[in-house]
């Protein structure tokens, strides 16, 4: 993810916001949502982290940026297809049951995005079909996923950057396998320019 782009400033707004989303959760979402819609899955996707919240108000237009940047930065780097996509997890230096944590909430999220509205036959039939379906059951095993912080540190750095790669990876696969049903679009912004807070 950007350098820009933290994991723990993004769960930060999303508390204040008065969501119920993690950062990795709502990250993973969000690349679901894009997967499915494209550039529509941007404010798809804040209406669904942000239900029943007063985010919207003016005293959360930082916040609101921050979304705005984070759903811009996913989509490029999705839409580029130059293997710079990168999940929003804790920064390197988090104990392995957190990083583990933050693997499974992204995988729900990202699954959550795939079906939020499967409501298209042709839809179904690719999430259906292989490969999709394989790397739809090996998330859902991954939203189990737990890790015990006093095992061997080298074999649980190993184990979560060959868990964070894959899913790097399936990710990628997802969007390129269901591009024929997306239209063609643009990133654009969340916000209306005038909302924009600078």
């Amino acid at each position: 993810m950007n350098a820009s782009i933290d994991h723990n400033e993004v769960g930060a707004a999303l508390r204040g916001a008065g969501s119920s989303w993690s950062a990795a959760q709502a990250h993973g979402l969000l690349c679901g949502r894009i997967a499915v819609l494209g550039a529509e899955g941007g404010p798809d996707w804040l209406g669904l982290i942000l239900q029943g919240s007063d985010a919207m108000s003016a005293s959360h237009g930082d916040d609101l940026v921050l979304f705005d940047n984070l759903y811009a930065e996913s989509y490029r780097q999705l839409s580029e297809r130059q293997s710079e996509f990168e999940l929003l997890l804790p920064a390197d230096g988090e104990s392995a049951s957190v990083i583990t944590s933050a693997l499974a909430e992204w995988c729900e999220g990202f699954l959550h995005g795939l079906v939020s509205d499967v409501k298209a036959e042709p839809l179904k039939a690719k999430l259906a079909a292989e490969p999709l379906s394989d790397i739809i059951k090996d998330m859902l095993e991954l939203t189990r996923a737990s890790a015990d912080d006093d095992d061997d540190d080298d074999e649980n750095e190993a184990a979560l950057t060959e868990l964070t790669e894959y899913l790097r990876v399936a990710a990628q696969l997802v969007f390129e396998e269901l591009a024929d049903l997306r239209r063609p679009a643009k990133s654009t912004p969340l916000l209306p320019e005038s909302d924009a807070v600078h």
